[in-house]
Parts: structure tokens; sequence; C-alpha cells
């Protein structure tokens, strides 16, 4: 029998002294990324602090991001942002990334420490968006993440795998957030529990791997351990200018006979753009159900979809227009490098001269921690990746997570608003798709 992509990651990471790489087995595996940050990470250098270990095993492949407290609101996370930088100067990691350079899970990839077929652990539960590059992300929690920084490995169950075969037309206004919205509709919130989410067909490659790391990002709203695309154009284009000639050899595809414990197919082309609905990323509905229900602010931004192709897509909509008054539109870069080229396309200009706020990269207001918190009864349409209740402040705010094109959309009219339905934009070939 063949093996899943999962399989394979997990085959070329094993220790000499584990067993196979067969989905059910328990493995010890070498991730290539350890990945802390300004939240989970003080936790995990109190316990690798815990377990008497002194030295880093490996220096080269622990990441450090500030990037959830950026900048610190309040002493506390003055402190834990001190101890991660003192605990990096102690054990000589240069692999730290301060306030403002970025929200991790986009500043990874953009800075080549992302390749095809690796193994990261984060603990941050959205580790699962590497798969948008062919790679294996997961989350883990901290006593994990202080025993890998000192052994540097870790025990892993290998997951059983999901196949979604995507084909069909892509229709006007769809994004990668609505086809993981569709999907989570269809399986569940704990539809793909512990299980690796592999995606791949025909239709994907309508959708660049901006769009991808939507889908990655969202399939732990599935319940997934991780959410890997197979390898397609769009990814061996992103791997060639990031890794030139050794791309090939990189990059994992599951074998013709792999044993999938479940083969999805969806066609797309009846797709409309997909609303989650308080209080549940699974609670979900196509955006005709929601339509015309007021908002007090719209929040742009987040680990997935603070992309350059999200601004492009908001900055589309909003050219030219004016936000509703009484509404509040905060646009969030998820990198510095991303706010540059935002600068240089007008993208920032356009947000401004709209109304909005526009800001540095920042976890913030999607994890409910600053820089834009809900008061009682509000409510937000927003492109972060999750809306329990309280996420994003008071837990009497209702929020709601659409695509961009929405969320700007909702921002103009002061609604919940289908860009479709709008005259003035009915012109689809002007808008950004990829």
């Amino acid at each position: 029998m063949g093996k899943t992509i999962a399989e394979k990651i997990f085959h070329n990471h094993l220790t000499k002294d584990s067993d196979e790489a067969k989905a059910g087995n328990y493995v010890l595996a070498s991730p290539d990324i350890i990945l802390l940050n300004d939240v989970s990470g003080p936790v995990a250098i109190k316990q690798f602090d815990k377990i008497g270990a002194e030295k880093v095993a490996n220096k080269e492949n622990i990441v450090i991001v500030l990037d959830h407290f950026s900048p610190p609101p309040n002493i506390d996370a003055a402190q834990n942002n001190k101890m991660l930088r003192d605990f990096a100067k102690k054990q000589g990691l240069k692999n730290i990334f301060e306030i403002g350079e970025g929200i991790e899970h986009t500043l990874l990839p953009e800075s080549g420490f992302i390749k095809p077929g690796s193994l990261i652990i984060g603990g941050d539960s959205h580790t699962t968006t590497y798969g948008a590059f062919n790679s294996l992300g997961t989350g883990f929690g901290a006593t994990d993440m202080g025993v890998s920084m000192a052994l540097g490995y870790l025990w892993f169950l290998v997951p059983e795998s999901i196949n979604f075969e995507i084909n069909g037309k892509r229709p006007p206004f769809v994004t990668g957030k609505d086809l993981v919205l569709n999907i989570i509709d269809d399986i569940g919130v704990d539809g793909a529990t512990y299980m690796s989410m592999e995606f791949s067909g025909d239709a994907l490659l309508k959708f660049n791997v901006d769009e991808y790391m939507h889908i990655s990002n969202m399939s732990v709203e599935a319940g997934a351990k991780s959410g890997i695309f197979q390898p397609n154009d769009n990814i061996i284009l992103w791997a060639k200018s990031k890794f030139l000639s050794q791309y090939d050899k990189l990059l994992v595809k599951s074998d013709f006979n792999a044993n999938y414990y479940l083969v999805k197919r969806y066609d797309i082309s009846k797709m409309e753009p997909m609303i989650a609905k308080p209080h549940s990323p699974g609670n979900i509905s196509p955006i005709s159900e929601v339509e015309g229900i007021p908002v007090n602010q719209v929040y742009i931004g987040n680990c997935a979809n603070g992309t350059l192709t999200d601004l492009r897509q908001a900055a589309s909509i909003l050219k030219g227009k004016k936000i509703a008054k009484g509404v509040r539109l905060i646009v969030v870069a998820a990198t510095r490098s991303i706010y540059i080229e935002a600068l240089k396309e007008g993208l920032i200009e356009t947000f401004l001269n709209a109304g909005a706020f526009v800001t540095h990269s920042t976890c913030g207001a999607c994890a409910g921690l600053h820089m834009g918190l809900l008061a009682d009864e509000e409510i937000a349409i927003t492109t972060t990746n999750r809306n329990f209740q309280g996420r994003m402040g008071s837990s009497k705010a209702k929020v709601y997570l659409s695509n961009a094109f929405v969320a700007a959309a909702s921002a103009i009219k002061g609604e919940i608003t289908d860009p479709r339905k709008l005259a003035e934009w009915n012109e689809v070939s002007k808008f950004v798709y990829g």
C-alpha cells in the first residue's frame, strides 16, 4: 500500500529508534522548525527549565516571533517579550523576529523557513497554515514544546488522511476562505479530528498560494492536525522562487495507491461567498442568508488573511469609496514586507482615503488581546479565523467571518453586503483573484 503525504513527511523525519511512519502508529520525529510566539513561548521556556534542560538541542531550528502582543499593551506582555529575548540571547538563538516584523504564519514562509516536505511544530493551533506550501505544520502545548527544544525530537501519532479533491470553475468573489468554510460546513468542526486534510484538484490552480494559506490555516477548525496541499504548478512556482534548483527534491506527493480514511470531492462552480456566523467557525451559511445585518467594525487581516492578495482584494472594492458613517475599518498587513509592497501599490492610500485605521502586523484584535476589541452588543465582520464567544472582546459581541471582498463591501454599506449585487462593481474582470 502506498503512503499519504503525512506518512511520507513523518517517514523522512524519524529518529533511528522510531516505529514505522504509518497512520495510527506513534513515532519519534525531529522537526525542521520549532516555533515559539509571545503567548505560548514563555510557558514553553518554563517547561524547558522545569525538566532541568540547560541547552537547546539545535539552535538553528528554533524560531521566535513576537507577534501577538505587538507592541506590548501592558507590563505582563512586555515581561513575556523580554523573557523570549533573554532566552534567545542565553541560548545563542539567531532566529528571533521583533514586534512589527510580521505575524508568524505569514512571516515564516516569506522568510524562507518553510520548505516543501518540512515538519514544523508550533505553540499555536494555526501552525497548520504551513500545509499551504506542501509541508506539515501542527500545533503543540507548552510542555511538548519545551521538551522538543531540549531533545530535538518529539512523539507524534501519525494521522489518518482525508483527500479533498477540488474541481470546477471558480466563481466571482469566491476565495480560499469560502472554499474552506464550505468544507467545514460539509464535514463539521470535528469532521477531521486528529487527521491530515490533503487538498488536490484542478480548481486549486485558479487560487494562489496566499489563498492556500486561508485553507490550511482553517483546517484546524475542522479538528485537523494538518492541512497539506498536493504539489501543483502554483506551489512549484513558489518553491522555485524560494529554493531554486532544490525545489524538485523537496516536494512530497502522495502515492496513487495511498490509503485514505476518506475521499471527498467538490465542484466549486456554483459556490458563493460563505459566512461563519456567531459563535463558531462551523456555524456557516451562504452570504445570501445574512445580508443586511448591521456592523460596527470590519477587520481585514490576521495570520492567513492579511496577505497581499487579501489587501488587493479589499482595495479593489474600496478604491474611490468611503466607509459608512459609524463603522470602524481596521486593516492589518500580516508582515512588514507586505505593508511595504501595499504602500508601493497604493493599497494603503486607498484604505486611508476610505477612512480605515491601518496598522502594522499584529495578532491584536484577532486574538482578543488589544488594538480593536469589541464592546457589549457590537457586531463585527472579519477575515480572521475564529469567532468564538468573547474571541475579539466582549462575550456579548457577535463576530462574523468572511473573505476580504465581503468585508470591504460591508464596510462601505455598514451592513453585511454581497459584492456581487452592487451594480457599480459588477465588472468581475477588474477584481483581483490571485
